[in-house]
């Protein structure tokens, strides 16, 4: 499995384009805004784009996911549908955030705890992961060591609680229940900032970092 990372909107949220080698077929992971960078880059690696996959329903990270799905004629999927209403309130989030108008749309389809979703030949598994939102989903490759977790964790820090339907000790419940579960070696792809991996989080993290949460 292979990835690029592109950074889109004012927030600079880490869009990924996910690939297949064998098959060039590849997703998008959270495209906020941008498209245009997101399609040239994608035409450059030579990949067909066939389905985007959300893992929450901030702005930041679906702004641009109903646009390019129409341009390209390609499936929304995800996240959980516990954040309906989030994607239900995209005019009111483009007021909030200062991000030029986004309507409101419904995906193709919502995704549940171990759910799989096809790029190619390769697999991601879905990980419910409440907290930051309610509805927040993680896509994680099994054979790769590899997980896109959106906002939930972070390079030395978390994800914001602070949101309608946000539970700061249901994040860390998700973290140290769903995350580290899925083994030390890791590599993940946050929503913003630089990769890290769970052993690392675990050791450092001023958050989550095992000797704080005993």
């Amino acid at each position: 499995m292979k990835y690029q990372i592109i950074p889109v909107t004012p927030f600079q949220q880490n869009c990924s384009v996910i690939w297949c080698e064998k098959t060039k077929l590849a997703a998008v992971v959270d495209p906020g805004g941008d498209i245009e960078r997101i399609i040239t880059e994608v035409n450059k690696l030579g990949l067909s784009l066939d389905k985007i996959l959300l893992t929450h329903g901030h702005i930041d990270h679906v702004g641009g996911a109903k646009t390019l799905a129409n341009q390209l004629n390609i499936p929304i999927i995800g996240p959980h549908i516990a954040d309906q209403f989030w994607l239900q309130g995209l005019a009111k989030q483009s007021q909030n955030f200062g991000f030029a108008h986004v309507d409101s749309f419904e995906p193709t389809q919502y995704l549940n705890e171990g759910d799989e979703v096809s790029i190619g030949e390769e697999r991601l598994s879905v990980v419910h992961c409440p907290g930051h939102t309610p509805g927040h989903v993680v896509f994680h490759s099994n054979e790769s060591n590899l997980a896109w977790v959106g906002d939930v964790l972070f390079r030395s820090s978390i994800g914001r609680t602070d949101f309608p339907q946000s539970d700061h000790q249901q994040l860390i419940h998700s973290i140290t229940q769903k995350l580290w579960p899925l083994g030390e070696k890791v590599t993940f792809i946050p929503g913003h900032g630089p990769m890290s991996t769970f052993e690392e989080e675990r050791q450092h993290n001023p958050f989550v970092a095992d000797q704080l949460l005993g």
